[in-house]
C-alpha cells in the first residue's frame, strides 16, 4: 500500500511539472541571429596560402592568407627603375658654370690691369709724358672688357636657366611615377587577406591553390560572444518595454526544462509588420507585430537560428 502511494505521488509530481512547463507563458519569442561579416578578396590572383577553417576563432587584424601579387611587384620594380633613370637624364650645370666663372675671373684680372694702366697714363698725362690718344685707347679697352664681362655673366645666367628648365621637364615625369608606385604598393598590400573582426569562422568559401578575383567571398565570420534574439511583440505589449530594459531569455534545455539568460533590449522597430511565416498557425501569421532585438551573452549553448523565448522582467 505504501509503495503504491509513493508511486502515485511521483507520477502526480511529474504530471504537475509537465503541466507547469506546458502552461509557461512567454511574452515574446524569436530566433537568435548574429552580425555576420563576409570577408572578400581585395585582389585577383592565385591564393598561395589560406589558414582558415570553420569553427576557428580568429583575432582582428590577423593575416590569414596571401594572394599571389608577383605581377604587381614586377610592375612596381619597373617603375622604380624608370624613376632612377630620370636622374641620369638630367643635366649637371656645374661644369659649364665653372668654366664661365673661370673665364669671368680672367676677364676681371685683365680689367684690373687695364684700370691700373689707365691710372698710370693719367699720371703721365699730367706730367706731359703721355698723350690723350693713349688715355682714349686704354678707356676703349676697359669699355670692351666690361662689355665682355657682362656677356659672360649673361651666359652664366642663361646656362642656369636653360639647364633648370630642361631638368624640370625631365623631373616632371617623376611625380606621376611615384604616385603609381604608391598605388601598386597599396594593391600589393591588399594581396594579404586580413581578418577584419574578432570572431568565429562560420563558413569557408575558398581553398589555397584556387584562383580568386577581387570582391569574391572567401569566408564568413561572426563574433559569437554575444548573440541577438530577434523577437516579436504585439501592439499592446509595445508600451511595456523600452530600450536597455532587462529581460529574461529562455531556451530549451532537454524535454522538460529551460535554460535562462539575462538579456537587454537594444532595438525596437518603429513599424509594425506581419508575423514571420515561421509562426505555425495562419491566424498568428496574420497579426501585426513589432520586432525587437535582445542582446544575450553567449555561454556556448546559444546557436544561430535557435529559438528563444522572452519574459519581461516585472
Amino acid at each position: 500500500m505504501n509503495k503504491f502511494f509513493v508511486t502515485l505521488i511521483s507520477a502526480t509530481a511529474v504530471l504537475f511539472a509537465a503541466c507547469n512547463r506546458n502552461a509557461q507563458k512567454f511574452d515574446a519569442s524569436g530566433t537568435f541571429e548574429v552580425e555576420e561579416v563576409i570577408v572578400s578578396a581585395e585582389q585577383s590572383g592565385k591564393i598561395l596560402s589560406f589558414n582558415v577553417f570553420e569553427g576557428q576563432t580568429i583575432p582582428k587584424e590577423n593575416v590569414v592568407g596571401i594572394i599571389d601579387a608577383e605581377n604587381l611587384s614586377l610592375q612596381k620594380e619597373q617603375i622604380q627603375a624608370s624613376i632612377e633613370a630620370l636622374q641620369e637624364k638630367t643635366s649637371n650645370v656645374l661644369p659649364q658654370i665653372k668654366l664661365l666663372q673661370e673665364q669671368l675671373a680672367v676677364q676681371q684680372s685683365q680689367l684690373n690691369n687695364l684700370q691700373h694702366e689707365r691710372t698710370r697714363i693719367e699720371n703721365l698725362l699730367k706730367q706731359d709724358a703721355a698723350t690723350g690718344k693713349q688715355l682714349d685707347d686704354i678707356n676703349a679697352q676697359i669699355d670692351v672688357m666690361q662689355k665682355q664681362m657682362d656677356v659672360t655673366r649673361q651666359q652664366i645666367n642663361v646656362q642656369r636657366t636653360n639647364t633648370s628648365t630642361q631638368n624640370r621637364s625631365v623631373l616632371s615625369e617623376k611625380k606621376p611615377l611615384e604616385k603609381r608606385v604608391e598605388q601598386l604598393s597599396e594593391q600589393i598590400g591588399k594581396a594579404r587577406i586580413i581578418n577584419p573582426v574578432n570572431g568565429t569562422v562560420i563558413t569557408k568559401y575558398a581553398e589555397a591553390g584556387e584562383v580568386t578575383s577581387a570582391g569574391k567571398a572567401l569566408y564568413k565570420i561572426a563574433n559569437l560572444d554575444t548573440l541577438t534574439l530577434r523577437a516579436y511583440i504585439t501592439g499592446t505589449q509595445l508600451p511595456q518595454i523600452k530600450l536597455n530594459q532587462s529581460v529574461k531569455v529562455m531556451i530549451d534545455s532537454g524535454a522538460k526544462a529551460y535554460r535562462e539568460y539575462p538579456g537587454t533590449i537594444t532595438w525596437v522597430s518603429d513599424k509594425a509588420e506581419f508575423t514571420p511565416k515561421t509562426i505555425q498557425t495562419k491566424e498568428e501569421r496574420a497579426n501585426l507585430v513589432y520586432a525587437v532585438k535582445v542582446r544575450v551573452k553567449n555561454d556556448g549553448y546559444l546557436k544561430i537560428g535557435m529559438y528563444g523565448e522572452v519574459l519581461f522582467v516585472k
